[in-house]
Parts: C-alpha cells; structure tokens; sequence
C-alpha cells in the first residue's frame, strides 16, 4: 500500500482507556510505531492532545465505538484534523485483535488514505439532533402510556373506545376524569361533557360507561394520565426549543416543506440528522448509501442477485418511510405515481423504501440548490409502449445493429 501520509495517528477508543499509534517517518520509507495508553477523562485527553502536538501529528483517525468517540471528538477537533471511521469498514484480520495491533492498524490504513471519514455535523446540528430525537422517543412513550389505559379500560368493562373514536381528545379526557373520580353520570351530565358528533350517541356513551371499575383500576389509570400530562409538558418544551435552534435553518425548512408529504416537523427531523451542507456527500448516491436506504449490491459473475438494503441512518429512514404512508394515497403526485409504479411489481413494503429513497434524492437537490420542490405530474415518466420500445432498441445494439423506427399506422 502506498502512503500519502508522513505523519498521522490512529486511535482505538474504549470506554475507560484509548491506545495511540503515530506512525512518523518519509513516504518511502517504513515508519517505526510509537505506541501509548491514555485513559478517558478530559484531564487525560487533554494529555494525549499534548502528545500528539509534541510529535507534531495532527491527522488522526479513529473508529466510532459507540458513543465513547465523542469525548475524544471534543477535545481533539479544536487541533487536528480527525476522521471518524465505521468500524466494519476498517476490520483488522482476524487472530490479530489486540488494543496495540488495531491502533497500529487504523494508522496504517489512515497513513495509505484508506480510512473512508463518516459525516459528523456540526455542533449546532448535534444538539438539534439530540432534541428531535428525544421529541421522538416521548411522543412514542405518550402513545404507549395511552394503549396500557386502552387495556386498563377494558378490563374494567368499560367499553368507551367502541363510540370514542379519539380517548384523548376533549371530550374522552372529560369523561375519563369522571371516571377516575368514581362519580356516576346521567345523561344530562354526559351530554355536558361531550362535544360535537359525539352528543347524539349520549345513550351508547352512558351503556358504555356501565362497567365493573375497581379504586385500582381508578388509581392506575390516574397514574398514567399524570404520566401523560407530564410527557406532553415535556414535548411542549422541547419543541420551543427545536424552534429556537431552527431559526438558522428558516430557508431549508421552508424548501423541504413544498416537498409534498414533508410537513415542518419532519423537516426538521431530516435538517437535525443530514445537515443543510451537501457537500458532505459527493453525489445523492452517497447520501442515500449512508442512510441505508439504496438497494445492496450482490453481484457475482456478471448475475446480480437479491440484496436487501444496507443498514444507516434509522431515524432518517423511518421518517422518510412516514412521510411516504402519509402521501401514498394523494393523486396527481409524482412521489405517490412512482410508489403505485414499484408497488405492483414489488410490494408495498419495498415500494416504501423506493419512494423513500426518491425523498432523500429529491432533497439532497433541494438542499444543494436551494430550489423548490417542482411537481411533474403523475405522467412524468414514458408510458408502457415507450418503455417497451427503448428497452428492445437498446437489445437489438446491444447486438451490433443500428435501427432507426418509422411509425405505421394500422386499419
């Protein structure tokens, strides 16, 4: 392997310790290693950014162990120019796996230019990503402290869910607040309580609220309420502060949300996980290959066979994957004709992946050029006549002839 380095470092970060290789010497020549343990708290970072400027290396390459690359990452960047690698991507060969040889291994592969650097955002796209993220993860645990209430109703005989079509809404919070104070309803306190449609089914309310309720059955469901009183506070909150970190992200956030399908919140979701600087990512196939949402490749022998999609960015791909079941049914949209175009062929669960694939396309574009989203109709692409032509005049020269086609009318 030829070096393109003369001096650069490799680190193989662990929870409580970090192994150091710095390989130094000419091109053309071999470098001897200079190997040193350090530990992981900021005073011992601090030691090891001390080492690395005392050798004069400031090219350093590491793997992204979990999270325990990120003390390192806040330390180091400040002094060297770091790379951060997938681990899979930079194996040692196996019956080599010490702390010593992966350091000098990661070196090595970062001396010859062979450590390919995954995209780290930037600080500010760090801390949006944390709060998008966790806004996810309590709007999931909102959603399931409401299906243990679901269960809790039922196994009181209370059957409010089969003419409540929303539990959670004004009027089935209402009603739960009665119910979780153990007060027996008439028809005229129940027709207080309810609103709009729901006034005429009074009658089925009140047959409904007719149960078997227990003090624990109260007591539980008032926990879970509290819970979901507080988590809602919680999200309130974070999405104040999703909207303060967006205000440097207006203009992208308003380009993603003419995508159809792509509402401000999902917008947000991708700023926080792909950043607004495309040149991350040389080409929309690079994009698309680090979010995991492209087809594998399988090839041997010139056959390709089937592959499933690599693993990436799960957040991004469920986001995406979202937006794509809220539009599938909307006519006279292009994203909506191309998952009806691979859904016949393939399926509806591959369909998703294909138009959410289309998604990241369509936005690495907007992103670059800070263009709108433009709408080509349901009938963008050539019919099936067309197609059918192409593809046999691309066999026949494919063959080593030329032809030229002549339309003929037929009676």
């Amino acid at each position: 392997m030829d070096a393109i380095r003369k001096c650069c470092a490799g680190l193989d970060v662990h929870q409580e310790s970090i192994t150091a290789c710095i390989l130094n010497s000419p091109l053309d020549r071999k470098p001897k290693p200079l190997i040193k343990n350090f530990g992981t708290t900021t005073r011992e970072l601090f030691q090891l950014q001390d080492w690395l400027a005392e050798h004069k290396c400031t090219e350093v390459a590491m793997e992204s162990t979990g999270v325990y690359w990120k003390s390192v990452w806040n330390i180091l960047e400040s002094s060297c120019q770091l790379t951060l690698a997938n681990p899979a991507h930079i194996k040692n060969m196996p019956g080599r796996k010490t702390d010593i040889k992966d350091a000098q291994w990661i070196a090595q592969l970062h001396r010859c230019g062979l450590v390919q650097a995954s995209m780290v955002p930037t600080q500010e796209i760090r801390d949006l990503r944390d709060r998008t993220r966790y806004r996810q993860k309590l709007v999931h645990m909102i959603t399931s402290e409401k299906n243990r209430i679901h269960k809790l109703l039922q196994d009181a005989n209370i059957k409010l869910t089969t003419f409540v079509s929303d539990l959670f809404g004004v009027s089935g919070r209402a009603l739960l607040e009665k119910l979780m104070n153990g007060e027996m309803l008439d028809e005229e306190q129940v027709r207080s309580l309810v609103k709009t449609k729901l006034k005429k089914k009074v009658p089925q309310l009140l047959d409904a609220l007719n149960g078997k309720v227990r003090l624990h059955h109260r007591e539980m469901i008032r926990m879970h309420m509290n819970t979901i009183i507080f988590l809602e506070e919680q999200v309130t909150q974070l999405e104040k502060s999703i909207q303060e970190l967006l205000k440097p992200y207006e203009e992208e956030v308003e380009l993603l949300d003419t995508i159809p399908g792509i509402n401000h919140d999902v917008a947000a979701c991708i700023i926080a996980e792909i950043g607004t600087n495309m040149e991350l990512f040389e080409t929309e196939a690079h994009l698309a290959s680090w979010a995991g949402i492209c087809p594998g490749n399988n090839e041997s022998a010139g056959v390709k066979k089937k592959s499933k999609s690599r693993k990436g960015n799960k957040h991004l791909k469920a986001m995406l994957c979202q937006s794509v079941w809220a539009i599938h049914r909307k006519k006279d949209c292009r994203i909506t004709a191309f998952f009806h175009r691979v859904k016949r062929r393939q399926g509806e669960k591959k369909a998703a992946i294909a138009t959410a694939h289309l998604y990241l396309r369509i936005i690495y574009h907007i992103l670059s050029n800070k263009v709108e989203y433009s709408e080509l109709g349901t009938h963008y692409l050539p019919n099936k006549k067309e197609r059918t032509l192409e593809q046999l005049k691309k066999q026949i020269e494919k063959m080593g002839y030329a032809i030229q086609l002549e339309h003929v009318q037929t009676s």
